[in-house]
């Protein structure tokens, strides 16, 4: 199953958030796209946050 039909979006708005085309996705498309390809919100977090120094 292709990644962009599975999140309900067409191939060609992958391509333009892959290539930086749409530099910031609505959070319902990040979502659709995480949950196809098994990857949680909190993950995706972790690596878009600064690391917090205490």
């Amino acid at each position: 199953m292709e990644v962009s039909a599975a999140a309900g979006m067409s191939a060609e708005t992958l391509r333009k958030i892959e290539t930086g085309r749409i530099p910031t996705p609505a959070f319902f498309t990040i979502a659709a796209l995480a949950e196809v390809l098994d990857v949680s919100l909190d993950q995706i977090a972790l690596h878009l946050t600064p690391a917090v120094r205490t």
